[in-house]
């Protein structure tokens, strides 16, 4: 267990403060990091002050006046590097992932190598900022727009995915000449000090300026200060809707800039003409994937009639196969939830399904034994409920899947829409109009919406985010880089006079 920690530099007590070559333990109160796989403490690190946020905010302002005007192509070359540091240390920092989190191995080395994937998107994105050339309505003009470095960005990422969203908006705010300070989750904070440390030996070889990158800890208190801070010109948080709203509404008295990455509530439509072998795969692994921890997560699966018993019949004959233990151990299919609040969480909602009139199709249960000494293990559970239930209308994060009936294909788009969340969508249906019918401007509400795919997971290339309370942010790929930039356009006149817009004259 020790082997990876080691390699990555992580020790019983890490710097809870960096601006890159600068690291220091600041004097605010100490976080220790439990792993929720066997409840044993891997290290601590220490909450930031506020003296010395203000230290970090000063450097990573100094640091944009020079990285601003880093060319483009320059600053994808360092993120290429970036890259390459990520393949080689993989291993070890997929297994922290999946230590510190309690995510499956595989996916704890999947989530790296999205970090991996979106390097490789930043470093094709660094020679394409695009702009526009328009036609001006005044003779010999030239209007065009071009895009300029931000500021500061800065980054609040969440426990379930403690670096891959970290790094969705690091690189692209990067390749744009933004500097970034990140406040990794307190539930993970040792993952955000593993590759604060790796980028580091990269900026530091490329002779990168102090502040490019800088890593802060703590709670709630330091994501207000960010929420409030002038300084930060983009705020990127990820978490549940209720902090998104305070961060929201905090930066919005400022008139800043927020990227808000939300609450999810995602159903799969299940109709008559679906293939129920490329289904059910998808089904589970979105139910139980990361024990239900993720925002893109399948929470309601609605079931035409017609359907209903047989995909109760195939869930429980697919659930009682999941293993359920280490997710450091090959063959593991769910590790634990992240904490015991968590566990408390997951409790709650289902005694709310069993007060509102839910059956369960798979019982739930909070595992004990030599296995699960950690206390944070619980069974996935399904439920039979209605859409219109106060527990199925929020979300909870853990893999609690909701059954739903329905009679007709617009019935089912209703009920998918039929929540306060808007992230993910799916549908499974060989039938083409059933397919263009979800996907049309009647069908799915959602940031995302898949056929014949599940709604958990997403490719880099796309836009990530959704509507509603889910915030209406997109990271990752597409043009998602315009939320790092600031757009800026350009009249430039080079002819003998002064022609002005709209025909007005003004003789002097």
């Amino acid at each position: 267990m020790q082997t990876f920690l080691q390699k990555l530099s992580i020790k019983p007590k890490n710097a809870g403060v960096s601006t890159g070559q600068q690291q220091w333990t600041s004097t605010g109160e100490e976080i220790e990091s439990f792993s929720p796989v066997d409840g044993k403490s891997i290290g601590t690190t220490t909450e930031t002050t506020r003296k010395d946020y203000d230290q970090v905010l000063e450097t990573a302002r100094l640091a944009f006046r020079e990285w601003r005007l880093v060319p483009a192509p320059r600053r994808g070359e360092i993120v290429r590097q970036i890259g390459d540091a990520l393949r080689e240390g993989k291993q070890e920092l997929g297994q922290l992932v999946s230590y510190e989190m309690g995510k499956s191995l595989p996916e704890g080395l999947g989530e790296v190598q999205e970090m991996i994937d979106i390097c490789d998107f930043a470093v094709g994105l660094s020679r394409q900022l695009y702009g526009l050339t328009m036609h001006s309505e005044r003779p010999a003009h030239r209007m065009y727009e071009q895009w300029h470095p931000l500021g500061v960005v800065g980054i609040i990422s969440a426990f379930n995915f403690p670096v891959a969203v970290w790094s969705w908006n690091a690189m692209i705010a990067w390749v744009c000449g933004d500097v970034c300070v990140w406040k990794p989750s307190e539930k993970t904070p040792l993952t955000g000090i593993a590759c604060q440390q790796l980028i580091q030996a990269v900026f530091a070889r490329n002779e990168v300026p102090e502040g490019v990158s800088c890593l802060i800890s703590g709670g709630r208190s330091v994501g207000e200060w960010m929420a409030n801070d002038p300084r930060v010109d983009l705020l990127s948080a990820t978490g549940s809707t209720r902090m998104g709203k305070a961060v929201a509404e905090a930066v919005g008295r400022r008139l800043g800039r927020s990227l808000l990455e939300l609450g999810g509530n995602n159903a799969i439509i299940i109709t008559p003409e679906a293939d129920l072998a490329v289904a059910i795969p998808a089904i589970v692994f979105g139910a139980v994937g990361t024990a239900g921890q993720r925002c893109t997560s399948t929470r309601r699966l609605i079931v035409h009639t017609a359907m209903y018993d047989e995909m109760k019949e195939r869930l429980q004959k697919a659930y009682a196969q999941l293993r359920i233990g280490n997710p450091l151990e090959t063959g593991v299919h769910v590790g634990p939830l992240i904490d015991q609040d968590a566990v408390g969480g997951y409790l709650a909602s289902v005694e709310a399904i069993r007060k509102q009139g839910g059956s369960f199709v798979v019982e739930p249960e909070v595992l004990s034994g030599a296995d699960y000494e950690s206390g944070c293990y619980v069974r996935p559970c399904i439920a039979e409920a209605e859409n219109q239930w106060e527990i199925v209308q929020r979300e909870t994060f853990a893999p609690i899947l909701y059954l739903i009936r329905y009679e007709t294909l617009e019935e089912a788009i209703d009920l998918q829409n039929g929540v306060p969340q808007g992230l993910s969508s799916a549908i499974f249906t060989l039938n083409m109009r059933e397919a263009e019918q979800f996907l049309s401007a009647a069908g799915s509400d959602c940031g995302i919406a898949n056929v014949n795919i599940g709604t958990s997971g997403a490719e880099i290339g796309g836009a990530f985010g959704g509507e509603k309370e889910t915030g209406g942010g997109r990271e990752s790929g597409s043009d998602a880089w315009k939320a790092y930039m600031r757009r800026q356009t350009n009249t430039l006149n080079y002819g003998r006079t002064l022609p002005l817009a709209q025909g007005i004259t003004f003789d002097i």
